[in-house]
């Protein structure tokens, strides 16, 4: 697929901070991204020149028309072909929005999703509801007429187009809502990872107003009617309950108004999904968080639609603050990564309220084997959530502990995940329950004793690791047992292999050592913290003795002449242990930026391939900030220049920046660990 560069323009004037560098072109555009199943994408910086679709590459169509003085223009999607494109003038991305930018006719148009995926706040993160907004102005000093028409596709309801739908319109208040979802409702009875949702409901909404009209049914008629300026027509009932492939059927929305010479006009929409259950946890079929305030759907988008400005405003003022803070620490580019990474990394998750109504949150392991709540995933994503609200993080470490503490995980490490998405009813990776088959017994310890280590350096106390203190002291004495020097066993790694003697998984137990003696420290048990920082302090001095192989350590301790990240050490400096030399850190980070290809520095030895978020963390190692800044811009590079048009990838080939595997993961939220580090620092 060719590659094409696009100037990006300045859309948000008013600050002089954006995550956007000129030249900037996205690998993909995040436009509705809230959970792995309501999830959309445009894969090209000029909307029409692309079919939006589901994160997993299948077709989840949005087509937008624009009619200005009767001549309609293509704002989004390929189709129809016979109709114009709107001449495009430039994108933006910022952490919660997306806007695509047009000059046509001598009228200004801006096309912005938002999805206020403000994490801090559980209610407002929680809800599927994205906006869709159209600013106009006229640029020609002219007054002009304008009609919009929006539709979404009935793809969006079902995995597969064999599939059968209904829809229907209502009016609530002073909203018109058309609805659709799946004929046989099959709720939760699906699970894996190359798979959309096929129950649930689909809303669009749009406030009632004088020629405002909407329309549920075949795409061809709404195209029909908009382009020939006749109205909609009346529902046919006789296609109810028909396969989405025979109908092609949409909800679709008409919104005239006029464009004064001197002003300028604002329209928004909602589109909202409403999965009934989200997933099954234990047994117990679970709701989204959001319900906890609302109703039901209706509810929720009366609130939505009030709520529009001061939502608007809020995420704007996030998206300016968190821009400014990556910029400082990285540059544009950071500041450019961070933003592209914060709503896929959010829309890889589901929040929801268990039977009590507390939060919990579940990952999917996307494009991967569709896992749920796997630790090594939530491990590498964790800096976006300790960074930004370690809520979040706690809701996707309890159900491990809970299930590790249930009776029924029968072995002494800590778990892989609960289940495959949605369905978290024990461990499916690997051997599970069964068997120590491709289990990852130090990998997983480590991860969930140092993610209890970074939830208490983040609050201040150590109360959430308390409530886990047994089982948290049991992973943290296999570490000490095992974790030094490896046996043969795969770590998050897992598609390098099983390697025995690994030095970073060996890091990993040291870091894990190191945070238990923290955690030991904050709960006042003074013995036990020197007993256990003592031992990581002795593993460590033994680590680069048998690691060292000249001007860099080893990949693993019986193999000279390789090498690999050591991306685990990045807790030594975030969580304050400092018990790694300076040396050893300074060392290490001088041979990354002599081994670096094209697009960044590889995994190890073995291949050229690289994972983009460990790169974040090795980075974050660095005692200057322009080694930093040398070690992420090929990152940068790769986002801009990669010929594979999919949401951001974390596996890929440093040499060609194509894609090696893994696309749409959480784990693209590691590359908030300098932002974390920074902030850590001054606790």
């Amino acid at each position: 697929m060719k590659t094409s560069l696009f100037v990006i323009l300045w859309l948000m004037c008013s600050f002089s901070l954006t995550a956007q560098v000129a030249g900037f072109r996205a690998p993909a555009y995040p436009l509705v991204t809230h959970d792995p199943y309501f999830s959309i994408w445009a894969t090209d910086e000029e909307p029409t020149r692309c079919e939006t679709t589901h994160w997993t590459n299948k077709p989840m169509p949005i087509h937008i028309m624009v009619k200005l003085d009767s001549k309609v223009y293509r704002l989004m999607g390929k189709s129809p072909a016979w109709i114009p494109a709107a001449k495009s003038t430039g994108n933006q991305i910022t952490p919660t929005q997306t806007t695509f930018s047009f000059l046509q006719d001598g009228v200004t148009i801006d096309l912005c999703f938002l999805s206020p995926l403000l994490a801090e706040d559980l209610d407002l993160v929680s809800r599927p509801l994205t906006y869709v907004t159209w600013k106009f102005s006229s640029n020609d000093k002219m007054a002009h007429t304008a009609e919009i028409y929006f539709a979404i596709s009935g793809l969006v309801t079902v995995d597969s187009k064999s599939q059968q739908v209904t829809w229907e319109s209502q009016t609530i208040q002073n909203l018109q809502l058309l609805k659709m979802g799946s004929k046989e409702q099959p709720v939760l009875q699906k699970s894996g990872d190359d798979l959309r949702i096929d129950w649930g409901y689909l809303y669009a909404a749009a406030e009632k107003g004088e020629g405002v009209s909407s329309y549920a049914g075949r795409r061809d008629e709404a195209v029909s009617s908009f382009t020939s300026g006749t109205p909609f027509p009346a529902m046919d009932e006789a296609d109810q309950g028909r396969r989405v492939g025979e109908l092609n059927p949409v909800l679709a929305l008409q919104i005239p108004f006029q464009i004064s010479a001197g002003s300028m006009v604002e329209k928004h929409i909602m589109l909202a999904y409403d999965d009934i259950f989200s997933v099954e946890y234990f047994g117990k079929k679970l709701e989204g968080y959001w319900k906890k305030k609302f109703s039901g759907i209706e509810d929720l988008l009366l609130a939505a639609n009030k709520e529009y400005a001061a939502v608007k405003n809020r995420c704007d003022s996030f998206d300016r603050n968190l821009a400014a803070k990556a910029e400082k620490l990285g540059g544009k580019e950071y500041a450019y990564i961070c933003s592209l990474a914060y709503r896929q990394c959010m829309a890889a998750h589901k929040v929801v309220k268990d039977e009590n109504g507390l939060v919990l949150c579940f990952s999917k392991e996307n494009f991967s084997n569709g896992s749920m709540g796997t630790v090594d995933v939530f491990y590498p994503a964790s800096p976006f959530f300790l960074y930004l609200n370690p809520e979040l993080m706690k809701a996707q470490t309890t159900p491990i502990f809970d299930y590790a503490e249930s009776g029924r995980w029968p072995w002494p490490y800590a778990p892989h995940d609960i289940g495959k998405y949605p369905l978290g009813n024990g461990q499916k990776y690997g051997g599970g329950e069964k068997t120590e088959d491709r289990q990852m017994p130090v990998e997983e310890c480590g991860n969930m004793v140092i993610l209890a280590a970074a939830i208490a350096k983040t609050e201040g106390n150590a109360a959430y690791a308390a409530k886990y203190w047994q089982i948290i002291t049991k992973w943290a004495e296999y570490l000490r047992d095992k974790g030094f020097d490896p046996e043969n066993q795969l770590c998050t790694d897992d598609f390098a292999g099983h390697l025995a003697h690994n030095t970073n998984l060996s890091v990993k137990a040291i870091m894990g050592l190191a945070s238990y003696a923290s955690l030991c420290e904050m709960r006042g048990l003074s013995a036990e913290a020197a007993k256990y920082r003592q031992i990581a302090t002795a593993m460590v001095q033994k680590w680069t003795e048998a690691a060292d192989d000249g001007d860099h350590y080893k990949l693993a301790f019986d193999k000279p002449g390789t090498w690999s990240q050591k991306y685990n050490m990045v807790w030594d400096n975030v969580l304050g242990f400092n018990i790694f030399p300076k040396t050893v850190k300074e060392k290490e980070i001088r041979f990354y930026l002599k081994s670096m290809n094209r697009y960044g520095l590889p995994l190890d030895n073995r291949e050229s391939y690289t994972k983009l978020d460990w790169i974040l963390w090795s980075a974050s190692m660095a005692d200057s900030n322009q080694q930093f800044k040398e070690l992420i811009r090929p990152v940068y590079n790769f986002l801009n220049e990669t010929p594979d048009r999919v949401p951001m990838t974390d596996w890929y080939w440093t040499k060609s920046g194509e894609l090696r595997g893994f696309i749409a993961r959480s784990v693209v939220g590691g590359v908030y660990m300098e932002l974390l580090k920074e902030k850590l620092s001054a606790k």
